[in-house]
């Protein structure tokens, strides 16, 4: 069952209300782009594998400066780092577009692409930084990240319906442009957003050139997120070549919002409850689940039923996000919050970008039920090292 108390609690205070409207617009690409750009580059190329690496190299550019970013947030704030990224973002996503429809080499395509997700207004990191800094509650701080893995479920909700749209009246280009449209106004807005205003500046303890990837479990933690990552990346690229191979490729939007209702309504009751396990036992646990969850996936099945299916398979994904952020609120100090929190996407962004690849080159000589299993396995022995890895105690 779902209470919905601490959720009201915490919306109760002005500021977090304020800041999580904010960020809204600015997180909007995070369900558009990496699918526009895979779908815009198979379309110009014709190959899924081509398309999944353009894809791929976008989610390296996300991870690739994500933790300078961070540690320059943590040392001087997020405002000078909202406003170079809020025009970068989009000039790069124009320039790629512009090289795939000019058919330019390949390289040029993966180059701009990676530029792009270098560029990517980093909001979401200094929400989950904001929410450390302003709620010592555990119970609260656990409802918070709750309520934006369910904003950016909402947004994988939309966003490929969006995407689905766009695709299905102009074409996948069109989706790649209002992305970047959306990256550009959304972090001009979050940077004039009440909590920003009260953002603190925590001081150093001392220099670590290695910032919090020399805190105790942090590096394990790390290896487990890029593991259950990679089945993301799997089952994205696999959900969209089921779509291809019905004839229907606008149905794949569909489909991955479906997943992320599934896994929304598993994040509101992930947060709106106390757990009696320790967090340590819960998310290989999870992870397991969700690798259970995905494998049905491969089995024949009409597209009705698969689409039901993919309600359920989504249930364990949104609670496994929560449960990482909250690893790495309680691993990391302070002074090292925000750049944590970029390692912590950089581990997931790079496992996601792994399996897409790798997704597109077993397309290559496979069907989608292949790669749904390969998702599977990855999530189920990601929740197997987590067993024998994540020691952070209760």
């Amino acid at each position: 069952m779902i209470s919905l108390a601490r959720y009201s609690a915490l919306l109760a205070q002005p500021v977090l209300r304020s800041t999580i409207a904010a960020s809204f617009l600015g997180r909007l690409p995070i369900g558009i782009t990496g699918l526009a750009i895979l779908m815009s580059a198979q379309s110009s190329t014709g190959s899924f594998a081509r398309g999944g690496a353009v894809a791929a190299c976008y989610t390296a550019g996300l991870a690739s400066l994500a933790p300078l970013l961070g540690r320059l947030i943590d040392r001087y704030g997020p405002r000078y780092v909202l406003l170079a990224c809020a025009f970068a973002f989009p000039s790069a996503l124009a320039a790629l577009i512009a090289a795939l429809a000019a058919r330019t080499p390949l390289w040029i395509a993966f180059a701009l692409a990676a530029i792009a997700g270098a560029c990517f207004p980093p909001i979401t990191v200094c929400m989950r930084t904001f929410f450390k800094q302003r709620l010592k509650d555990d119970a609260l701080l656990a409802a918070a990240y709750s309520l934006e893995s369910v904003l950016i479920e909402t947004i994988f909700i939309l966003g490929p319906l969006l995407v689905a749209l766009l695709v299905a009246l102009v074409s996948p280009a069109s989706a790649v442009l209002f992305g970047a449209a959306c990256g550009c106004a959304g972090a001009l807005l979050f940077r004039r957003s009440a909590g920003l205003a009260q953002w603190r500046i925590e001081p150093a303890r001392r220099a670590r050139l290695f910032g919090p990837l020399a805190e105790p479990g942090f590096v394990p933690l790390l290896a487990v997120v890029l593991g259950y990552a990679s089945a993301f990346g799997l089952v994205e690229i696999a959900t969209i070549a089921y779509a291809a191979e019905l004839g229907r490729p606008a149905l794949a939007g569909v489909l991955l919002g479906i997943m992320s209702v599934g896994s929304a309504a598993g994040g509101l009751v992930y947060g709106s409850r106390s757990w009696h396990l320790p967090l340590a036992r819960q998310f290989p646990l999870t992870l397991a689940l969700m690798g259970l969850g995905v494998a049905p996936l491969a089995l024949p099945a009409p597209y009705w039923a698969f689409a039901l299916w993919c309600l359920a398979a989504g249930i364990a994904m949104a609670p496994a996000l929560i449960m990482q952020a909250m690893l790495v609120a309680r691993i990391a100090r302070a002074e090292h919050s925000t750049e944590a929190f970029t390692w912590s996407a950089t581990g997931l962004l790079a496992g996601v970008g792994v399996g897409l690849t790798a997704g597109g080159l077993l397309l290559e000589h496979a069907s989608s039920p292949a790669v749904f299993v390969a998702a599977a396995a990855m999530s189920l022995g990601a929740g197997a090292l987590a067993t024998r890895l994540v020691r952070t105690g209760p």
